[in-house]
């Protein structure tokens, strides 16, 4: 399968990467930070020799049409996508800087949508079976909590996205799952010791993204729900 994957350089995207590549897949990867990027596109590559693994750095947020066009310059066709790519800015809705809605919702949903956009009609001319789009969302897609603001609406939105793009796939073949994690042990948690396992690994998160994605064709996976072990923190 050729996989693509947004945030790819590091936590819950480079997680997704390493699983598919661990089990033959082939790669196409992006993030904003190029460095990284580069850099975890290498680390598997020494991991998994066998695999193709191509990436481009974008700003996803301001760019997704563009990676969207760079892929299908590629000439590939697209079996999984997952929209990844996403950013944390904590704030309440009565005090946040003004911006921080229009910021948040153009990472965490108008990357998603357009990237999205721009790959569909390739996706819907295949015949292969096993076509597969995941949107990582978040527990804050679900309900409100404290210091959440443009965020919790942005990932709202992502849902809204999800469940539409769901409905819409259905008689092309393409499967839509939306992800919602909670706590996961990423650079946003940076310092916190989990020696404890309060929080989730970002591997556990990859490992049910990649069962989801080896059903037969009749089945799919609507939305996937997960929490640490004690609760949300």
């Amino acid at each position: 399968m050729n996989v693509v994957i947004t945030g790819a350089s590091r936590g819950i995207g480079k997680a997704i990467a390493a699983i598919f590549a661990a089990n033959g897949h082939q790669l196409f990867l992006s993030s904003r930070n190029e460095v990284a990027l580069y850099k975890a596109t290498e680390e598997l590559q020494t991991r998994f020799p066998g695999i193709t693994v191509k990436a481009k750095a974008f700003d996803l947020a301001k760019d997704a049409g563009a990676f969207g066009e760079w892929i299908n310059a590629l000439g590939i066709d697209v079996d999984v996508l997952v929209n990844n790519a996403g950013s944390f800015e904590p704030g309440s809705v009565n005090n946040e800087a003004e911006g921080v809605l229009e910021s948040q919702l153009s990472t965490n949903l108008y990357s998603a949508y357009h990237l999205t956009r721009t790959l569909l009609p390739g996706m819907m001319k295949s015949n292969t079976t096993g076509r597969h789009i995941f949107n990582i969302c978040s527990i804050a897609s679900l309900q409100a909590y404290k210091n959440g603001g443009a965020y919790s609406i942005s990932k709202f939105a992502l849902d809204g996205f999800s469940r539409n793009l769901r409905e819409e796939m259905k008689a092309h073949g393409i499967k839509v799952t939306a992800v919602y994690p909670g706590a996961v042990l990423t650079d946003s948690w940076a310092g916190f010791d989990n020696s404890r396992h309060r929080i989730m690994e970002a591997e556990d998160v990859a490992k049910m993204i990649y069962a989801a994605s080896q059903l037969s064709a009749g089945a799919c996976v609507e939305e996937i729900v997960m929490r640490p072990l004690l609760g949300d923190l």
